[in-house]
């Protein structure tokens, strides 16, 4: 078992104070993310033979023992999964992720947005009340939303969603002539009064995808609900804070709510119009999701907790005081924020205490 050293991302839209109370600090800046995992952009840091290495390196060295034989014949000599904390203060961007097909024919195809060959399939489980807009709703009822408004410029939206092409009202939206953008949003905001649409246009005030309300479906999620983002499901988070575990990749398509650089059409092309966000129940602690590529153990270990072995796993701490114990006997002691890597050759590891431990594996 290994402490781990993990890199805090300072994205715009992060919190000034979730992740940073969470780690008994305060904050320079905005923190969005604290990534726990090995992604090349910004792997954990642990101490292996007197020295700090990178969980990239140690894996690296060693993948057998790291990773175990059943991830590499899946995934390659690589961590298939990305643990974040993630801290949401403002929203983040319109986006979607594509299918292992596509990731892989768009890397090949040397796509300048597909970076690796891999698909990004994510899960949000709510630490605090946490906000997304995730898929879209029936057209019709999205239709009737962007008529309400009166706005005759937004006829082609409306008459696209009526036809039951979202997505072809979705291009609309998103290319809509910059000198108009402005004016476009502001009329919105004063004539939609929903809370949201405003909320967004007032932290993006000449981008036309502040209507994604109207268009898509909005998710309140309670501590301990899980969303599961499939490939192909266009979202978006709003705020809260959260554990995420993804896929690990960096394939992304933007297409709105962003500084960052977009493609609308390649987003349309990924985007499935009928795919949904699942709700992910719990099955005896554990968040299961079709993806192979995690799954997620939520503890209140109390008295004793088991954690089986044969695939490498990454422990995090959110709350209380939590002792992981291994078949040889040795412990480490995890507070809040504080997180550990436990190969595949670790074998079985024992929880106790009072706190809540999240514990991030390959789905085998």
């Amino acid at each position: 078992m290994d402490l781990l050293t993990n890199p805090i991302k300072d994205y715009a839209w992060g919190s000034r104070t979730a992740i940073a109370a969470l780690t008994g600090r305060s904050a320079a800046g905005p923190e969005a993310e604290m990534w726990l995992g090995a992604h090349p952009s910004g792997p954990s840091l642990l101490q292996r033979d007197g020295s700090e290495r990178a969980l990239t390196a140690v894996i690296a060295a060693d993948p057998v023992a790291e990773l175990g034989a059943g991830v590499i014949e899946r995934f390659g000599e690589r961590l298939p999964y990305l643990l974040k904390l993630i801290a949401v203060d403002r929203a983040l961007s319109m986006q979607v992720h594509p299918s292992l097909e596509q990731a892989a024919e768009g890397f090949v195809r040397g796509d300048h947005n597909y970076s690796d060959p891999w698909p990004k399939p994510e899960m949000i489980c709510a630490l605090t009340p946490f906000s997304a807009l995730a898929g879209f709703r029936p057209p019709a009822e999205a239709a009737e939303l962007v008529r309400a408004l009166g706005l005759p410029a937004l006829a082609p939206v409306a008459d696209a969603l009526a036809a039951g092409d979202v997505l072809a009202a979705l291009r609309v939206l998103l290319g809509w002539p910059s000198a108009g953008r402005a004016g476009l949003v502001r009329d919105v905001v004063r004539t939609a009064g929903n809370p949201l649409v405003t909320r967004l246009a007032e932290q993006y005030p000449d981008d036309p995808a502040v209507l994604a309300p109207l268009l898509m479906r909005h998710h309140e999620l309670a501590p301990g609900d899980a969303l599961y983002l499939g490939a192909g499901v266009l979202h978006c988070y709003l705020d809260g804070f959260g554990v995420e575990i993804m896929g690990s990749s960096d394939n992304v398509l933007r297409a709105g709510l962003t500084p960052k650089p977009i493609d609308i059409e390649e987003l349309l092309r990924v985007t499935d119009p009928a795919a949904q966000p699942t709700l992910i129940d719990p099955v005896a602690d554990v968040y299961l999701t079709p993806s192979p590529e995690f799954q997620l153990r939520r503890f209140t270990p109390g008295e004793s907790y088991r954690v089986p072995g044969g695939s490498p796993r990454i422990l995090v701490c959110v709350e209380g005081v939590v002792r992981v114990r291994n078949e040889e006997g040795d412990e480490v002691k995890l507070g809040a924020a504080d997180s550990l890597f436990a190969a595949a050759g670790e074998g079985q590891l024992e929880l106790s205490g009072s706190g809540m431990v999240f514990c991030a594996e390959p789905r085998l």
